[in-house]
């Protein structure tokens, strides 16, 4: 081989070599900003639930199975007397002949939920006591799955065994847990005891049935399908309102709820009443 054919052939070997170097770099890179991505993604599962869009705790993770234990999953699916839609996973609340509907997507662990409850909650019941709407709820459990815990399936569960003495029952307990929501930090409602001391606050509801079926997670196995139907809802997160499938805005440009004046206001304007 001549000089000139070795110093091409080198030249060659060295170009293959340069390339093989960039292409082990750039994956080397890729590498690194997948990891960087996935711990974002991860941090903000945790961080998102405190943050606001457009007024509303986006669920980040919301397609993997609830806490509760395998053993609640394996057993037989108990559906509280008085639900309503297709398999008996949703909640009605208020007269069943009435003219509007309003969808209610929550989370019993959201804080965000709480925050739009305290302001609106009594407003949003008036107005399907007087016959405005009747209220379904749909009923979510994705901060199991993003912060850790069985606080959101647990509160469910329990609300399923006040949900079989009445929805008058369950909508007493829905505003109880909420004015006593824990940190979701701490997965408060994850412990029985501080459930069923909830419970207490509600006149009429401890009966010897709702505590029994509370502590032998009775309804957990149907609180999991309730939370697994929410997932496959299209709502991306919680709290979320559609009236006659509408949805509403709920909070303002700086993340604060709507007053109750204001929400009343936005209901005549969609139902077109006054």
């Amino acid at each position: 081989m001549s000089n000139k054919q070795n110093k091409s052939q080198q030249s060659y070997e060295q170009k293959s070599a340069d390339r093989r170097a960039k292409l082990h770099e750039a994956r080397l890179r890729e590498q690194r900003a997948e990891k960087t991505r996935r711990r974002i993604v991860i941090g903000a599962s945790v961080a998102v639930v405190l943050a606001l869009c457009g007024g509303v705790a986006i669920a980040v993770n919301s397609g993997g199975g609830h806490s509760g234990g395998s053993s609640a999953a394996s057993a037989p699916v108990v559906v509280p007397a008085n639900t309503t839609g297709p398999n008996g996973l949703v909640i009605t609340y208020g007269k069943a002949d009435a003219a509007h509907t309003l969808d209610v997507y929550e989370d019993f662990r959201c804080p965000i939920c709480k925050k739009f409850e305290t302001s609106d909650g009594q407003t949003v019941q008036q107005l399907a006591d007087n016959g405005t709407y009747k209220i379904q709820y749909h009923m979510a459990a994705f901060l199991d799955d993003n912060l850790g815990g069985k606080g959101s399936i647990q509160a469910l569960a329990a609300a399923g065994a006040a949900l079989n003495q009445s929805a008058d029952d369950f909508k007493k307990f829905h505003d109880a847990l909420y004015a006593n929501q824990p940190s979701e930090e701490t997965d408060g409602y994850g412990d029985v005891n501080t459930l069923l001391n909830v419970a207490g606050q509600v006149p009429g509801l401890k009966t010897d049935a709702f505590v029994n079926a509370v502590k032998a997670g009775t309804y957990l196995p149907w609180a999991q399908k309730v939370a697994a139907a929410f997932n496959t809802s299209g709502v991306t997160g919680t709290p979320t309102m559609k009236l006659d499938g509408k949805a509403l805005t709920l909070f303002d440009s700086q993340g604060n709820p709507i007053t109750a004046d204001q929400y009343t206001a936005l209901i005549q304007q969609t139902t077109g009443t006054k």
